[in-house]
């Protein structure tokens, strides 16, 4: 369970590239501010800290269930070595 929690922590985990979402956010932006520069209609509330809070969520998520998963592992192996009673 261990190697799991590592191999999913590792699996999930995103690179620092810049990711096909971040992409299309960016591109999304760019053409509101282009309609918006054109016309002055009603303003939408900004979406970006909402982006935000969603990624931090995430990334905490993602470090309580690699936790989970290590103490999950700890706690197999640590049953492993207890001795049973043979009857």
């Amino acid at each position: 369970m261990l190697l799991i929690g590592f191999v999913v922590h590792f699996w999930i985990t995103p690179n620092i590239s810049v990711s096909a979402n971040e992409i299309a956010a960016a591109n999304v932006a760019r053409m509101e501010a282009s309609i918006a520069g054109k016309s002055k209609a009603k303003s939408k509330p900004d979406a970006g800290s909402i982006v935000k809070a969603l990624k931090e969520t995430k990334e905490k998520q993602m470090q309580y269930l690699t936790i989970f998963a290590m103490i999950f592992g700890i706690g197999f192996l640590a049953y492993s070595f207890i001795k049973k009673e043979e009857s």
